[in-house]
Order: structure tokens, then sequence, then C-alpha cells
């Protein structure tokens, strides 16, 4: 049996007769070859800008996880995509987390840009600024090999991978452009391949705050006369004096009259100095007393006591009564009827290596977690001797909240309030489409959130409802957010102005001596 001729294409080569037989059915070797030269590419190298005005930015794909809509955050310029970021995007798109949600945002917001022009796509989309998007699909060949390109390969000769791939498409766009190019990462490792062999590299600026936001800022000092000062401490307000610069609303300043003589007090929405209103000391039930014990606990306390502030932003090291003081004034204002429960979460993200998945319902898997949150609540709900506790016990529940839990039974004593839902534990991942009102909401750990996530859990919170965002800036976790790019320094930089929020530092340590000498000095 002879084979045919599609056995013998699938088989081995061809040879003899049907070798030229089927050279002839297709036009011959020169009519092949005319063909392959006439024949277009069915897609653009993406390498050449659509106008010599404006820097190429290559943006790599932990830039578009971060920042879904930074394709619009680069005004004139020239945003380039590489294929490896989409195929890298692809891996993620699938992901029930914020980091799949970004992947798939990406996706809709390009494949919306280039709907209408797809033939586009490699030579460039204009946005309104005078700048444009395009995508790059472009691999070293013969023909656009230079010399730096040829050494690239070498160097990388056995490690291709995506982000070596990357740096030789910011090569290849930069050769073929006459402005500047440009990567734009925020893998660290990247950004040093790329320095190594000199490849201009940037981070991703746009959610950065000023690095003089983040430090350790006290109350600024507004020097005052001295009948001025005493007719704020007898009428509670003060109109702000002339020579003082703008304040944003609800900052917190101190009042100096002379060398001795100062006082705290609030910037309001109406441009007048108000005194703080804050307790002697929170009593949760018959549990123990708490005290502001410094001026930046004070000014704290004030703020988390104040209904018409809806966000409060707190930076402090560890042992300075962030969290403390935070479910301290959630449960005083929640038994006083003002909120109808307490909301408490923070980031899963883990300090080092991690015991696995725990088992258990959501409350047990958070437990670990929120051990800070528990604690602070133990504290507060505990007498302080025990034979008070005892004598206390007969009296009647007192009205307009739940008792203090009987002891024994083997129960914590706020077990009784998560049962009952007056505390309520929220896991971040499924805060999404939610609406949160009336409620008291504190997210401990705020600095492990990335910016988008933090916008997610702000614009979650309805009317009445009041949001506390504590973290120190300077402990994180999480390898994709830093000192100045975190959701918590975020919130705070873009809302500072609204007079619906505020933000406090917190710089004393009151934990322990031992706490404050190691957070100052290791």
């Amino acid at each position: 049996m002879t084979d045919t001729p599609s056995e013998t294409v699938a088989n081995g080569p061809l040879h003899g007769p049907l070798q030229s037989e089927m050279f002839v059915v297709h036009g011959g070797p020169k009519r092949k070859a005319e063909e392959k030269h006439k024949r277009k590419p069915l897609y653009g190298n993406g390498l050449k800008a659509p106008s010599p005005i404006g820097k190429n930015f290559v943006l790599d794909t932990n830039v578009l996880l971060h920042d879904p809509d930074c394709l619009d955050r680069f005004g004139d310029n020239h945003v380039c995509v590489p294929l490896e970021v989409l195929c890298e995007l692809d891996k993620f798109k699938n992901e029930q987390s914020e980091r799949g949600a970004s992947a798939r945002s990406v996706h809709r917001k390009l494949a919306a840009l280039f709907a209408k022009h797809p033939e586009n796509a490699t030579t460039g989309i204009p946005n309104r600024e005078g700048g444009s998007v395009r995508l790059v699909p472009a691999q070293p060949t013969a023909t656009n090999r230079s010399a730096v390109v040829e050494e690239l390969l070498a160097v990388f000769e056995g490690q291709i991978s995506n982000d070596n791939r990357i740096l030789i498409c910011t090569q290849l766009i930069a050769e073929k452009n006459t402005a500047p190019t440009i990567l734009v990462t925020k893998d660290l490792n990247l950004q040093l391949k790329a320095h190594a062999i000199g490849i201009p590299c940037e981070d991703y600026q746009n959610d950065k705050v000023d690095s003089a936001q983040v430090g350790a800022a006290s109350p600024i000092v507004v020097e005052i006369k001295p009948n001025d000062l005493q007719r704020f401490a007898s009428t509670g307000g003060l109109d702000l004096p002339s020579h003082v610069r703008r304040i944003s609303p609800n900052e917190y300043v101190l009042l100096k009259a002379g060398d001795k003589r100062t006082m705290p007090a609030r910037m309001g929405v109406d441009g007048a100095f108000h005194k703080l209103n804050i307790p002697e000391q929170i009593r949760i039930q018959r549990g123990a007393p708490l005290r502001p014990l410094n001026l930046g606990q004070q000014c704290f306390l004030d703020a988390l006591l104040n209904p018409e502030i809806s966000l409060v932003t707190c930076y402090g090291q560890a042992g300075t009564g962030k969290t403390l003081l935070a479910v301290a004034s959630a449960l005083h204002m929640t038994f006083d009827g003002v909120y109808n429960g307490v909301t408490v979460s923070r980031p899963v993200i883990p300090m080092g290596d991690t015991l696995g998945f725990l088992p258990g319902s959501l409350e047990e898997k958070l437990d670990p977690w929120l051990k800070p949150v528990y604690d602070a609540l133990e504290f507060l709900l505990t007498p302080e001797q025990g034979t008070a506790k005892r004598k206390q016990a007969q009296r009647p529940q007192r009205k307009g909240g739940p008792e203090f839990p009987p002891a024994g039974g083997g129960k914590r004593s706020y077990d009784p309030f998560l049962e009952s839902g007056l505390i309520e534990i929220e896991a971040l991942c499924y805060i999404r489409g939610r609406s949160i009102p009336n409620r008291f909401f504190i997210l401990d750990e705020a600095q492990q959130l990335t910016p988008l996530e933090a916008k997610t859990i702000v614009t979650r919170m309805a009317r009445g409802s009041k949001l506390v965002l504590v973290g120190d800036p300077a402990q994180i976790d999480n390898p994709y957010v830093d000192r100045l790019s975190n959701g918590l320094v975020y919130t705070r930089d873009r809302l500072r102005d609204e007079a619906c929020s505020t933000h406090v530092t917190l710089e004393r340590g009151e934990r322990s001596q031992l706490a404050e000498a190691a957070a100052r000095k290791m």
C-alpha cells in the first residue's frame, strides 16, 4: 500500500515526484518566495511612539495590579504595555482576590480602549491629554538586534524570564525613539536589574505620599496672647489668628501663651479652634477605667468620640495605645446608643512563615489575627479587683447595653458580645459590595493595605458609620506596598482636607519602659 500525500506529509519529508507535484500545486519555489515577501505582518511591533513629544513609560505587571487606573495617570506621555505583561495578567484573572479583581479590571479597560480601533493597538490610542496607550509585542529579531540588545541576550542566556524580556523590550523601545524611555515597576529586584544594565527605571509614584507627612509629627504649636488663651479656656472657642497659616479641618494644634501655658485644640470646620471634648476616663460597665496619658492620646480620644468625624486615621509605633483607645471608644459610644455595634478587622498578612490554613469558622480563622483586639477587650472588660467583681455581681443590669458577663463557664469576658452581634468580626476578603451603616468600624494594622483595598473599605461606610484606621507605617509585611504607598498613608493623604476626617500621630509609648525603648532603638 502506497502512502497518500497527506500521510507522507504527516510522517516525514517529501521526496521524488510527489515533492515536485506539491511545488507545482503551490506555484513553485519562486512564487512562494514572492508571496512571502509581499505578505504584510499581522501586527506591528509597537516600538515606535505615535509622537516624538512625550516620554515612553513601559509598565510592569505589578504596576497595573497595584493601580488598574494607572493607564490614565501619565498625562501627555506614551504608555507601553509589553505582551509579557498581558501574559502575566492572564495568570491572575481567575483569582477570587483583590489581585484577581485588579487583573480583570485592567483587561476590561484595555479591551474597551482598543475595541473600536483594534488596528491601532500597536500604533497607539491617543488620550485626552495628548499621550497614548499601546501594546508592544516586539521581540528581538535579526533586523532589530543592536549591539546593546545582543549584549543583553548574552547576559540573559539560559535565564530568559518575563522580567528579562520586559527589560529587552524596554531597550528596543528606547532605540526606536528619541524621547526618553523609562521602565515603571514596583519590583525592587527588577529595578536593580535595570540599574545594572543602564535602563532608566522608576517606581510608580502616583499614590506615594510625601515622606515628611509619614514621619512622627506632634501637633503644631500656635502662639497666641495670654488673654486669648484664657478666653479659649473659658468659652471653648477661638477664632483663627490672622498670623497663623491655613490649618486643615479637624487638625489638632497646641495653643501656647508663654513658656508654660499651653492647651490642645481642634480646628473646626467653621474655621475656629475648639476645646477638646473628652471624659476624664472611659469605663466599660464594671471593667477597668481608661484615661488618656499624654497629649497625643487626648487628641486621639477626642477624634474617636466625636460623632461628626466619620474617618479617623492614626499612626503610632508599638505600645502607643492605638488599638486600646479605639476599642474603648467604640464600646463606649455603642453602649451610649450612638452606634448599633462594633466591627473589627485587619489584613491577613503574616510576619515570616505561617502555620498553614486554619480550621474552623470565620471567627475561629481570624482569631489569631485579632489577638490585639481581643487583648484590648479583655483588659477593658476585666474589673481592677477581684473583690469588686464579686460585690458588684449582685447589682441590677445597667440600662442601655448588655451586662458584663459573669465569671466562669469557660467563656471569655467578651464572648457574649460576639455571640449577640454587638461585636462583629469582618473578613476583608468578603467586604466588597457591602454597605455598613451605623457601625463603629476598627481596622487594625491598616498599613498592610494597598491603596485600592483602602478605597474599597472606605467606600463601604454608609450613613451613621465611623471608620478608624490605625497602624504603623514603619512595620509593613505586605510585599506590594511600602512606607509611602500603603493604604493607611494613602487614605490620610487623599482625605486630609475633608470636613469628615481627621488624623492623629501617637509618638509616646505607654505599654512599658522596655517596649518604648525597643520601639525607638531597635
